[in-house]
């Protein structure tokens, strides 16, 4: 929409840019420091954050915007410049066709046409002798609270209830009927008919950052109306997703305190504005985009404010703003976009509207009390898990949010929000900073690689100092520890599913197991009992796999059935698929297609995995393997506790805590020795 002149000013502040040369110090609403182009011992160049401007006061006596200063400080041509600091805000230069200045004059046309239209629906409100405009002035005024003042700075009018009333008045104009159907303003039917889009709506002018009317919104006063508001259709000038309603007004206060509050809707912001709250735009009820982040971020704010309805859609539209900003933030090699988010929760209100109708002094402190995204978005993820949720469950939740919650640039927020993370999920922050830094790479190999003149990305945040000293449950992190969370649980799942293969071949060696979970318990009720009970779903961290143990122990609890035929009638085609391919994975030879039923070709898969792989003894193999979960199942214990205990302050509940983690710990050090004892064993369970 603008050139990339502006739009290189509109992503870069300049006092970012110059303080990369010149060490700037905040005086009142500017900065000062010595002029970089002479010698002085009093300060006398000046940084302007509101005008985006400096100048030198001394000897030179120059000043401009920030290609000024790039040219001076770099000797470099306009030219240079533009293409230099273009690379660092991240604009494409392309040279400009005829084409495109043609398109160019095009936009400027259709914004005067749409300015004509703005003032033409704002007289038209105040026209007395029209009863429709006296209707939707009394509307504005009383229902929506409006005052005069408000209506005039917004430029709030009426659009007649007529089929031509804008028609005849801007063609009168000498506007052409096309212009204004290219416009947005009018339409045509198939059959020709040209007619006024807008019609007995109330009319709020959708300007850009620099006040140009390139749109309207529009809302029914006729309840029997539909849709009740109606944005101007995307033109050369309108696309909802590159613009913020109010922009225009609240720049300055935007810039002054360096937070941008955003709502979803224009009725919203204009309320907001009316009661003081000069920071307020609206993002017209979609999800931020990144070109809306742009605007704003880092140029003017430092700080934004999330403040959506309180209803499903304005929640989720939240999440979908969170992950563009991630998104942005992933992409942004410069470090341009270090903006602190926020969310503002709004009790017992539908929407900001309501609110500052209803309670006109609640919102400073809302706006106060803003929650920073670490905890909305934990609480959120939080309330979509179930009561027992598995550990695959929570290590998804986990990795869903860790890109959210590493989103910022600031070292301290990082380490609150993995805090957070941890003890509400009950995950060590160990496990999550390897999850982190495995997704960082992930991100960094797949991201394009930035263009040739522009910084490199960062190194590792996620083993950085900020995060050597985060402390965890079993031992320091060293600075670049090896990643070896995601090797161990994938070794774990392995675990499982050949433990499930196993079992599934010979249902039988459960009993072997449990036999030798009792024989480590000795006389110990309370091991047997306990963390020696007989194996079950609490052994499998994946959900799949809980299923199919305990599909296997209720075959193995009756006697009706065969317990293949008992499987057979019971699982549904999901689990029977999964059954299939636990045995036929890894060997190509257990890959027959199970023609005749479970129970009947079970034995010929058996039969071909005992032939092709020698005389495997499946009794140890299964042992191993299965107390190798149980010392898994009993290290998750062990970290539950922990949180536990950070949970609850109650003496009586952490000295019951402190009981049962001694009793874990106990049990897996007797696992431990009964694995050790078997160690020489060889993969066929052979002496070596």
């Amino acid at each position: 929409m603008s050139s990339p002149v502006d739009e290189i000013k509109q992503r870069l502040d300049i006092v970012d840019y110059i303080n990369r040369f010149v060490p700037l110090k905040k005086a009142g609403r500017t900065y000062k420091a010595p002029c970089p182009w002479h010698a002085e011992k009093t300060p006398s160049f000046v940084v302007d954050p509101v005008k985006q401007t400096c100048r030198c006061f001394g000897a030179c006596n120059e000043g401009g915007d920030i290609f000024f200063f790039a040219m001076k400080q770099n000797g470099w041509t306009f030219a240079e410049a533009l293409k230099e600091l273009a690379v660092i805000a991240g604009v494409e230069l392309k040279p400009q066709t005829p084409e495109q200045k043609e398109k160019d004059a095009a936009r400027d046309q259709m914004r005067a046409h749409l300015s004509a239209a703005a003032d033409y629906f704002h007289e038209r409100l105040f026209d007395s002798s029209d009863p429709g405009a006296a209707a939707a002035l009394e509307y504005a005024r009383v229902k929506r609270g409006l005052t005069d003042e408000t209506i005039r700075r917004f430029g709030i009018g009426y659009a007649p209830a007529g089929w031509s009333a804008l028609h005849e008045a801007l063609t009168h104009l000498g506007i052409a009927e096309d212009d204004l159907i290219n416009a947005g303003l009018l339409s045509k039917n198939d059959r020709g008919r040209v007619y006024d889009k807008f019609r007995n709506r109330l009319m709020i002018p959708i300007r850009d950052e620099r006040g140009r009317v390139v749109g309207f919104g529009a809302r029914a006063l006729d309840p029997n109306d539909n849709p009740k508001y109606l944005n101007s259709p995307q033109t050369l000038v309108f696309d909802k997703s590159h613009l913020l309603f109010g922009l225009d007004i609240a720049s300055k206060s935007i810039r002054d305190g360096e937070t941008a509050v955003i709502v979803e809707g224009y009725m919203d912001a204009i309320s907001l504005h009316q009661a003081g709250y000069s920071n307020v735009v609206a993002q017209m009820g979609t999800a931020l985009t990144e070109a809306q982040l742009n605007l704003i971020a880092p140029k003017w704010a430092k700080r934004i404010i999330m403040a959506l309805d309180s209803d499903a859609a304005g929640q989720n539209a939240m999440r979908r703003s969170l992950d563009v900003a991630r998104e942005a933030l992933a992409k942004d090699y410069a470090g341009r976009l270090a903006v602190e988010f926020r969310i503002l929760t709004l009790p017992g209100a539908k929407d900001p509207d309501d609110l500052i109708r209803e309670q006109p002094g609640a919102w400073g402190e809302l706006v106060n009390q803003a929650l920073p995204v670490a905890d909305f978005v934990i609480e959120w993820e939080a309330r979509t898990l179930p009561a027992n949720a598995s550990v695959i469950e929570r290590e998804s939740a986990a990795r869903r949010l860790l890109p959210i919650l590493l989103m910022t640039e600031n070292d301290l927020y990082k380490r609150d929000s993995l805090q957070k993370l941890a003890l509400k999920l009950h995950i060590p922050e160990r496990d999550l900073l390897a999850w982190a830094a495995e997704q960082g790479r992930a991100t960094r190999t797949a991201a394009p690689r930035p263009l040739s003149d522009a910084p490199e990305p960062p190194p590792d945040i996620f083993y950085d100092n900020p995060f050597a000293d985060v402390p965890n449950f079993d031992s320091p992190i060293p600075p670049k520890p090896p990643l070896t969370q995601a090797p161990i649980r994938r070794e774990a799942e392995e675990w499982e599913r050949y433990c499930l293969r196993i079992l599934f071949q010979q249902p039988d060696l459960i009993y072997h197991v449990n036999r030798k979970l009792r024989e480590i318990a000795g006389e110990s009720a309370a091991l047997a009992q306990g963390p020696l009970a007989e194996l079950g779903a609490d052994d499998f961290s994946r959900t799949d796999h809980q299923a199919l143990i305990i599909l296997l122990g209720n075959a193995l609890a009756q006697d009706d059935l065969d317990v293949y035929d008992y499987i057979q009638q019971h699982a549904d085609d999901d689990l029977l698929a999964q059954i299939e391919q636990l045995l036929s994975d890894p060997w190509d030879a257990l890959r027959p297609r199970l023609q005749f039923g479970l129970s009947e070709d079970l034995p010929i898969v058996i039969h071909q995995n005992e032939r092709s792989n020698g005389a495997v003894n499946y009794q140890a193999e299964i042992l191993e393997h299965a107390l190798r979960l149980r010392i898994e199942r009993l290290k998750r214990v062990s970290q539950e506790i922990v949180f536990m205990q950070m949970e609850n302050g109650d003496g009586d509940q952490l000295e019951t805590l402190e009981d049962v983690n001694a009793i874990t710990i106990y049990a897996r050090g007797r696992i431990e020795a009964a694995l050790s004892k078997g160690s020489g064993r060889n993969k066929h369970g052979k002496k070596a």
